[in-house]
């Protein structure tokens, strides 16, 4: 028999999106996405604290939260066909409110489900409790046993040992990296006009994490204006640079 554990609150990712923007009153139609999956995170490194196993659609919500946070510090926004730009949040927003939309269904029929057995009418309550008493009744099954019952028992449980086994396991690994501290370590390789090549920083550490925080910490400094790109003409390559203007200016000093 398998057992389902379910955490206070959040039956799935959805669940825990819903909390944070009911816990702090953010509207859904303009979600402050850095804040939410800051949270969305935290709230998954507690659990593998606990020991618990992430199921497989929490990691796939994390990694979309990822996504979309990239896609808002890229500098160059998505356009529709009409012109219009593409807010990479409203694929999220749509399966948000689908989801509370449901959520709330589904609580109403609990409370229908609950109310009507409160007042189903029982069967025969004499023969229910002889067919309880017989299957519980340990010395009758005992005298039944055989060598065939207790194979098949057996290879019941070598079953269910081998599929728990063979159940996939997720682990969120805490990197000792964050965008600040990379944001950092960029701008300290920028100082007295020094030009940078990402693929400079791609072959002092190749570590594929590393390279990610490298270019989510350079897409958040062109935001900010704190530097500025060049593009090579046939190069899979840009440079990077120190934006003089920025740091020029006396609200940056």
């Amino acid at each position: 028999m398998d057992f389902e554990i379910k955490l206070p609150l959040f039956e799935g990712p959805f669940d825990l999106l819903l909390f944070f923007i009911e816990r702090d009153e953010l509207d859904i139609y303009d979600i402050p996405i850095s804040r939410i999956t800051k949270d969305f995170l935290e709230y998954l490194r507690e659990l593998e604290k606990l020991n618990i196993d992430l199921a497989s659609e929490f990691i796939l919500v994390a990694s979309t939260l990822m996504k979309i946070k990239a896609k808002m510090l890229l500098p160059r926004p998505e356009i529709d066909e009409a012109g219009q730009e593409i807010d990479p949040r409203d694929e999220l927003i749509k399966h948000l409110l689908e989801y509370k939309k449901y959520k709330s269904v589904l609580q109403e029929f609990a409370g229908l489900e609950e109310k009507m057995l409160l007042i189903e009418k029982r069967g025969n309550v004499l023969s229910e409790i002889k067919h309880l008493s017989k299957v519980n009744d340990v010395e009758a099954e005992l005298q039944d046993l055989d060598l065939y019952k207790l194979l098949k028992v057996f290879a019941r449980l070598n079953l269910r040992f081998e599929a728990a086994q063979n159940r996939p396991v997720h682990h969120v690994v805490v990197y000792p990296y964050t965008i600040e501290s990379q944001k950092d370590f960029i701008i300290g390789r920028l100082k007295n006009g020094v030009r940078l090549a990402f693929t400079q920083l791609i072959e002092e550490n190749k570590d594929r994490i590393v390279v990610i925080f490298n270019f989510m910490a350079i897409l958040e400094l062109l935001q900010l204006r704190s530097i500025k790109i060049q593009v090579g003409l046939g190069f899979n390559n840009f440079w990077i640079e120190e934006n003089e203007e920025y740091y020029l200016n006396p609200e940056h000093s």
